[in-house]
Formats: C-alpha cells, structure tokens, sequence
C-alpha cells in the first residue's frame, strides 16, 4: 500500500471508529507503529487528525465542520462510486447546478460529455468542468473552509436562474431533522438551489446517516433520487421511501 493510501485509510478508520490507538492502526493496515506515529504526526500538520495519547482522534465532530482538504480524504472510493452513479441522471441539453463538495465534484468529475449547461457556487468544480465548455459561477464571497462561494451575490444568482437538476451535498442526515449544514450561509445557499431546481439528487455517502448538524436546508421530502454507496437497513430506508425519495443504495459493490 502506497503511504498516501494508507494516510487515507487512517483518516477514514479514525473517522468512522472516533479514534484509534497506534496498536490498533499497526494491526489493521499491517505497518508497524514506528510507521503509524509517522503518519500521524504528518496527518496532525495537515489539519486531518488530532494526536491523542497513543493514537488518534478524528480532526472535528460532524457540528464542528470539517475542511475541503479533511473531506477530499475521507471515503474517496465510496465518493467515486457515488459520483460515477449519480452522474448518470444528466441529460443533454439540460441546466444541471452542481453543488460544492467532495462528492459533488466526484460527480463532475464522472460527467458525460454529452452537451449540457453548468453552473456551481464551486471555483473548484468550475475548473473541473470549464475543460468541457462554458461554466456558469454563482459568484460571492469564497469561505476558506469548504471552498465554496456564499453571501448575497451568490444568493442574487440563484433566485433569478432555474435548474433542470441539482446535484446536492450534505454534512448529515436525519429522519426528523433533514439534511443539515454547521453554516448558515451554505445553508441559504443549499436551500435557494434546491428552490430552483426540477430535481434534486442528493449525493453523500453513508458516514452522514442518522446525523444532525446546526442549520437545517431542506427536508427529505425535498430530494428526488439518493446516491449512496451504503446499503440503507429497512429502519434508514422508510423515512425515504415515506418521503418519496427514490434511493440508490450500495453504489460500487
């Protein structure tokens, strides 16, 4: 395993288990712990991690919001998949608004090259896409933490324009309390695009199920497909299939 894969698998193990001893890393991934502190220690000066004592912690909880370079790391495979299956809901010819996000930009990234119009509040994904053609930017106030661009010119944009189909990000998932966002200016931006659009595929992968963050932009009844490479339990697919959310689930198997 190359080091850069096996940094992304301590990240992801250390995410998804909230923590991790040096030992228990070493076991798994089949390193020793010398190379394990190592890869800490370097992981702790990107921002991805946080050392604990004899081992790691994950970098920030779910409310906490974590960083673009944080999120490109984590689940990248399930992101690919997601993106890969997600990307074939667009059309030719259609107005097709891509949110930002680590996975949003997997579907991009996934997108044919059929003809068709973008738009995204993403410099990042604007560049991905700008290689196939012209691309629509929202515009505003770019936030250091995710990248994306929010405030009153970005908002102007979206009010005045509509989508054929909008590909969705989220930082968690609830029954109850929807899809959720620790940003209150994401979330305006969030709930402004699912507003504008004919259909909304929220893409996200299974980390984000049964959570709850701070601001909420949009309920469940609100989406129209769900791309996941979790296989949902029948206890997580029913507050969907109430709704009348079309869900993919186990994308990438």
């Amino acid at each position: 395993m190359l080091p850069k894969q096996r940094k992304r698998e301590i990240v992801d193990v250390v995410s998804e288990e909230n923590g991790q001893t040096v030992t228990e890393l070493a076991d798994a991934l089949g390193v020793s712990e010398a190379t394990i502190r190592r890869d800490l220690q370097d992981l702790e000066d990107e921002g991805l991690i946080e050392r604990s004592h004899g081992g790691a912690i994950p970098a920030s909880s779910v409310a906490e919001e974590r960083t673009y370079s944080q999120k490109q790391v984590q689940n990248l495979e399930a992101k690919q998949a997601i993106g890969n299956r997600a990307a074939e809901e667009i059309r030719r010819g259609q107005v097709v608004f891509f949110d930002s996000g680590t996975t949003t930009m997997e579907v991009a990234k996934a997108a044919p090259d059929t003809e068709f119009i973008a738009a995204t509040n993403s410099p990042l994904i604007a560049m991905e896409l700008g290689e196939r053609g012209d691309v629509k930017l929202t515009g505003g106030t770019l936030r250091e933490q995710t990248w994306a661009l929010v405030g009153p010119t970005g908002e102007e944009f979206l009010e005045r324009t509509n989508f054929d189909v909008v590909f969705l990000g989220t930082n968690a998932i609830h029954p109850e309390a929807g899809l959720t966002t620790p940003n209150e200016d994401e979330a305006r931006m969030k709930s402004l695009m699912v507003e504008k659009s004919q259909r909304v595929v929220l893409v996200s992968d299974g980390s984000k199920l049964d959570q709850r963050s701070f601001v909420n932009f949009a309920d469940l009844e609100d989406v129209d497909v769900f791309v996941t490479e979790a296989t949902l339990t029948d206890e997580q697919r029913e507050p969907f299939e109430a709704a009348g959310v079309d869900v993919v689930d186990g994308v990438g198997e």
